[in-house]
């Protein structure tokens, strides 16, 4: 159980971060962030593969990464769809 919530706050740190780097607010606040966490985190993985240093079952550079592409992404298709 407490590595669930675990990995539920670092997902959100991270989605927290990407965020942050970005410049982007991410909708829906903090499930948000959570959300792009761990999308990202999985997104980071597919495409980096698994280094750097590891918590909770997050590589936290590929993870990161992943983040940014994914709230990226979103940044772009709302934008788009504000037009």
């Amino acid at each position: 159980m407490f590595s669930f919530i675990w990995f539920l706050i670092i997902g959100g740190i991270l989605g927290w971060l990407a965020g942050l780097i970005l410049g982007k607010d991410i909708p829906g606040g903090i499930i948000g962030n959570i959300i792009a966490g761990i999308i990202g985190a999985w997104i980071g993985g597919k495409l980096l593969g698994a280094w750097g240093p590891k918590i909770s079952d997050f590589y936290i550079f590929p993870a990161l990464i992943g983040a940014i592409i994914l709230i990226a992404i979103i940044s772009f298709i709302l934008k788009a769809m504000r037009k």
